[in-house]
């Protein structure tokens, strides 16, 4: 058994850390957890709560909402104020107390009837003492940052019991940084009815841990229809873990808020229904949510394995990602072209995340120069990665200085990454300090390694307890191992239960090994297959995965069945794989079919080279071939080894062949 770890780099050193600093929901690229910082903390202008234009003077139309209507008459307050992209709405939204009412089309008709005639009558009506008027003329110095000129006429119309008015004027002192006093004035104007004013006040609540009150205002938003409420009453739910936020991240997104549909997205995702999460990411996404773009992408990308429609459709979202400044979309969109052979693309989109302080993608980078055998570049990058806070940079440093054969960095490297969790860090380092002696400085390490999630530690573990004895520690770690899918750890497993003779459970763990990618266990597996006699063709199939692995003796077995079934040519490729990784039998048998072909010169070169590592009938027929030249002192040789060599039956031929020789020598 050998030591697993040491110098195998991960097939993808970025994307597979082992260490907890990889992916957080065990996707590709993960999701973002936490507390968001949500975009509705400002409390700008965009906040202002629209206000009806008050009859001022005589009748002048209303923008928005038609026909003037008296003063004196009250209209009932609409929650939602409705914005060009309420995902990105701030809260303290504008109020208003008139049906119909919207930012952009206020705006927009302001423009086009003469908006300076409006603040200029507003502001006439204001002086006479008209408070409706006041808090509309407020409300358009607010808007355009004049905090100076609003506030007096915000203060006189929210005096008066205006309800936007105080709203506003909440916003305005928030602004200038008086978050108590704008607190007082959000409140007024909750108890009064308004939902964007019991939006901010909950927020503001929040903000200062008063959470159970903070729910209370948000609920109240959230009940009359606010989407801004909704999706802060959703986040502070999250915040505590109840269940309750994916009912109202839910209303918020289906009133589009652009953010409420990203963690909706999530927690579908984390039930396990991808195909609703992936309705919810696309909608976040069409409106430039880079988060939820990478996530979609992400879960096209794991369900268009071998479709390039599908593909190419993931590529285009990591792309609008990257594009709206998702390092991790672009190294993920690195990825996807690697995997498509466009190794150039993929490092441009790696250098760009990794220039943007993406870690993975500068592990990435570092890996493709280490394959290209150029190690000062690999090393900048590692170490650009282990910067930017990924310890796989660290781990990878010390792959590549092992590598190199600066074993003292290597170590300093795997003892630097240990210490920060890196699980096959601490594998590696355990390693090392095996390798040379260090047992019980080893130990720790591995077991570090072990209960991280290492399936190479687990493994180690076990050998070092089989090294010392003590087999039933070792069965223990070889089960922990095996059971995440260590094909060796089988292995040992299954040789354990045959020497018992369990053949019904060493076979479950030879086809387990097997699964695992271990050469020797599909070995195994076919041979044990093989002396059953009952099934020949799952044999067969388990010598081949076996020879294909590299697995010397099940090449010479393949060789011996091509030969059988008169596949020469066949037979011959496979004894020349398994003669040329050393296989004394492979070399033995390929002389015997070159002998046959009557190529006797090479057969020659083979049976000295099985002879040499010490095969019995190798030398027996060289001595033979010897005696056939008329050279009995070089038979004589032969046969002497061929004595030694065995086996019993070689041993016994090879003995009267040189009794045989006896007297010719002699003369």
């Amino acid at each position: 058994m050998k030591l697993i770890g040491r110098h195998e780099p991960d097939a993808d050193p970025a994307r597979d850390s082992g260490d907890g600093h990889g992916d957080e929901d065990g996707s590709a690229v993960p999701a973002q957890r936490g507390r968001r910082t949500a975009p509705d903390r400002s409390y700008g202008p965009e906040s202002l709560e629209p206000v009806p234009v008050p009859q001022l003077g005589g009748r002048y139309p209303n923008p928005v909402d038609g026909p003037a209507r008296p003063a004196a008459v009250e209209r009932p307050t609409v929650g939602l104020s409705v914005r060009p992209d309420p995902g990105v709405a701030t809260a303290g939204a504008l109020d208003h107390e008139g049906a119909g009412l919207d930012t952009a089309s206020f705006e927009s008709e302001l423009a086009a009837r003469e908006c300076a005639a409006l603040e200029t009558r507003a502001g006439a009506a204001a002086e006479s003492g008209d408070p409706n008027a006041a808090s509309l003329l407020g409300a358009l110095l607010l808007r355009r940052g004049d905090l100076d000129d609003a506030e007096p006429h915000l203060r006189k119309a929210a005096g008066a019991g205006l309800r936007a008015a105080a709203n506003n004027l909440g916003v305005l002192l928030h602004q200038r940084g008086l978050r108590a006093e704008a607190g007082q004035w959000w409140r007024a104007a909750a108890v009064a009815g308004s939902a964007p004013a019991a939006h901010a006040l909950g927020l503001y609540l929040r903000d200062h841990g008063e959470e159970e009150s903070a729910e209370y205002w948000l609920h109240f938003a959230a009940d009359q229809g606010h989407a801004l409420g909704a999706y802060a009453l959703g986040d502070l739910m999250e915040h505590r873990r109840d269940v309750r936020a994916e009912r109202w991240f839910k209303a918020a997104a289906d009133a589009g808020h652009r953010e409420a549909a990203y963690p909706l997205a999530r927690m579908r995702e984390a039930g396990g229904d991808k195909e609703s999460a992936e309705t919810w990411y696309r909608t976040a996404a069409v409106r430039s949510h880079a988060r939820a773009a990478l996530r979609l992408g992400v879960l096209i990308e794991e369900r268009g394995q071998g479709d390039p429609q599908l593909r190419e459709e993931a590529a285009r979202w990591y792309r609008q990602s990257a594009q709206n400044g998702e390092p991790r979309a672009a190294c993920a969109l690195g990825f996807l072209l690697r995997d498509g052979g466009d190794l150039v693309a993929a490092a441009e989109w790696w250098q760009e995340a990794a220039e943007a302080g993406d870690g993975n993608a500068a592990n990435a980078l570092g890996a493709l120069h280490a394959g290209r055998g150029e190690d000062g570049a690999a090393e900048r990058w590692y170490r650009a990665a282990l910067d930017a806070g990924d310890h796989n940079g660290a781990f990878n440093l010390g792959l590549l200085c092992a590598g190199a054969g600066r074993e003292a960095q290597a170590e300093q490297w795997y003892r630097r990454a240990a210490y920060a969790g890196h699980r096959e860090a601490c594998n590696a380092l355990a390693v090392v300090l095996l390798q040379r002696g260090d047992e019980s400085g080893a130990e720790p390490w591995f077991s570090r390694a072990a209960e991280a999630g290492s399936v190479d530690g687990a493994f180690n573990l076990g050998i070092l307890h089989a090294g010392r004895g003590e087999h039933q520690q070792a069965q223990e770690w070889y089960a922990r191992a095996a059971a995440e899918g260590h094909g060796e750890a089988a292995l040992q497993l299954a040789v354990a239960k045959e020497q018992r003779g369990d053949l019904g459970a060493a076979l479950e763990r030879y086809r387990q090994a097997a699964a695992g990618g271990s050469a020797e266990g599909a070995f195994r597996l076919a041979s044990l297959l093989d002396r059953r006699g009952d099934q020949e063709a799952e044999a067969e199939h388990w010598y081949a995965v076996a020879a294909d692995a590299g697995h010397s003796r099940a090449q010479v077995r393949m060789g011996v069945a091509a030969a059988e079934r008169g596949a020469l040519k066949i037979a011959e490729s496979w004894y020349r794989r398994a003669a040329g990784s050393g296989s004394r039998s492979a070399a033995f048998n390929l002389g015997l079919l070159l002998a046959r072909q009557e190529h006797e010169a090479e057969a020659m070169i083979w049976y000295t080279r099985a002879a040499d590592a010490g095969h019995g009938r190798a030398a027996l027929r060289l001595a033979l071939l010897a005696l056939r030249r008329g050279e009995p002192v070089q038979a004589e040789n032969w046969c002497r080894r061929a004595t030694d060599y065995g086996p019993a039956e070689v041993a016994e031929r090879a003995a009267r062949l040189l009794d045989a020789l006896h007297p010719e020598l002699s003369a």
